[in-house]
């Protein structure tokens, strides 16, 4: 069974928990500028969308 769900949804999630906890690390640094180059139309969100692309795709041929 394959669930399907939006990267922008899943990293605005992962944000508001971080929030929500209180602290701020580099990893939640990082969701949080990935969601916004998500969010905002910019020159580097191509680049970027490439890159995370690439990795999911990495990430979901893995088998286990």
């Amino acid at each position: 069974m394959s669930i399907a769900v939006s990267l922008a949804v899943v990293l605005a999630i992962m944000v508001w928990l971080l929030i929500r906890k209180g602290g701020l690390k580099a990893g939640h640094a990082i969701a949080a500028v990935l969601l916004g180059f998500y969010l905002h139309d910019s020159s580097l969100a191509p680049s970027i969308s490439r890159a995370v692309q690439s990795a999911v795709e990495m990430i979901s041929e893995i088998r286990v």
